[in-house]
């Protein structure tokens, strides 16, 4: 995410545009757009008091943003509020910035870890990009693969010609040249070791789906805990 920051920071059209980030969000990324040099704002997407996403808010945000704003939007899994958008939601999200022509860029941390389909948590990514390539994707393979420690990911954006994917590039290795010079490349074989051979993809993606059913057990029974000990707050948020 800072490396694609700091590619829009230098080349995004839109000198005066601002990252807005949900509230509440991942600790990180006010942080990672201030060392990138932009300012960076929040929009409405947790009710707190009906804990649930608040779509209406969302909405009405991204429609008051100033034209050309960039938007940090989490593929899935939100982090920190694991309340995520329908399909018709992120329908209308997307309707509202195309019309302002907003520039999306989306967090992928958990992609398998929502739902346990790869394809599943990849939706809002792959609507966007049928409709824009006003997209970038900030992956991280940190958590699905379980490298936490070796933080193996990549920063994508979509071009409208092969010369233009190659000048991208080109920029995107001039900042994180003197960044870091060369990422880690043990976690980066792994997950290439991974999904180049069918067996082991196979079972990776078997991994996923006993990991997030995993999960969400726990939150059955989390809930079922608390009610069971005479709980009468509403803990339906926590299954939902």
């Amino acid at each position: 995410m800072r490396v694609g920051l700091d590619f829009l920071r230098l080349w995004y059209p839109n000198r005066d545009a601002k990252v807005y980030v949900s509230d509440p969000t991942w600790g990180n990324h006010k942080q990672i757009a201030a060392k990138a040099g932009f300012e960076a704002k929040t929009y409405r997407y947790y009710d707190r008091r009906n804990r649930c996403f608040d779509a209406a808010g969302m909405l009405e945000d991204l429609a008051n943003a100033p034209n050309e704003s960039i938007f940090i939007l989490h593929a899935c899994a939100h982090n920190p509020t694991g309340c995520d958008r329908t399909k018709e939601q992120w329908k209308q999200i997307m309707d509202v910035c195309l019309r302002k022509n907003h520039f999306a860029g989306f967090d992928s941390a958990y992609q398998g870890f929502a739902s346990g389909d790869l394809a599943r948590d990849a939706y809002s990514l792959r609507l966007f990009a049928q409709h824009s390539n006003n997209v970038c994707l900030f992956q991280s393979f940190a958590k699905n693969f379980g490298i936490y420690g070796e933080r193996a990911g990549c920063v994508s954006f979509l071009t409208n010609s092969a010369e233009e994917a190659q000048k991208c590039q080109s920029r995107i290795k001039q900042i994180a040249r003197p960044m870091y010079s060369n990422p880690p490349i043990h976690g980066a074989r792994i997950v290439d070791i991974i999904l180049g051979d069918p067996e082991l993809e196979k079972s990776w993606h078997n991994d996923l789906t006993v990991m997030s059913g995993r999960m969400k057990q726990m939150r059955v029974s989390l809930r079922q805990k608390l009610e069971g000990l005479g709980s009468k707050h509403d803990w339906s948020h926590i299954t939902g």
